[in-house]
């Protein structure tokens, strides 16, 4: 069984732009690459072009999420992980990056790979109001916790 495929319109915006890609057959997330040069300062936040807009489907969203390779040897990080880019949306498409070492910064040259695209199905929520919800479905019990370290 295969995945299903979405068709996405993307337009490139910026020279000599690689559209995202798999990096094997059943990855969930495309490699995202920086459209051009950019440092970021020990504790800053900035964002990242990736040269590339984008027509998503409706009732669909793409998430921005970090590369684990990146994360785990560098100290940048995606703050709002996982970002969203809503199906409405036709701006560019920027990585909002954060360089959390208190001393060094970090150089991202064009053509890195800073993050990872998901597509992901949206539902649409319908609220139903009720007096309790304790009688619906199963309550597991506990909070915040309650399940120990």
């Amino acid at each position: 069984m295969g995945n299903k495929e979405i068709d996405i319109y993307v337009e490139i915006c910026r020279e000599e732009i690689e559209l995202p890609q798999y990096a094997r057959l059943f990855d969930a997330g495309m490699d995202i690459k920086a459209a051009c040069d950019v440092t970021v300062s020990p504790n800053e936040t900035t964002l990242v072009p990736t040269g590339l807009k984008m027509a998503i489907p409706e009732g669909y969203e793409l998430q921005v999420r970090p590369r684990s390779g990146l994360s785990l040897k560098t100290a940048l990080r995606l703050p709002n992980s996982p970002g969203t880019i809503d199906a409405g949306y036709r701006d560019e498409i920027h990585v909002i990056v954060s360089n959390t070492s208190c001393d060094a910064p970090y150089s991202i040259s064009k053509g890195d790979r800073i993050a990872q695209f998901v597509l992901c199905e949206v539902p649409r929520i319908k609220f139903i109001v009720t007096d309790s919800v304790a009688e619906i479905g199963t309550n597991r019990g506990g909070g915040l916790g309650s399940s120990g370290i």
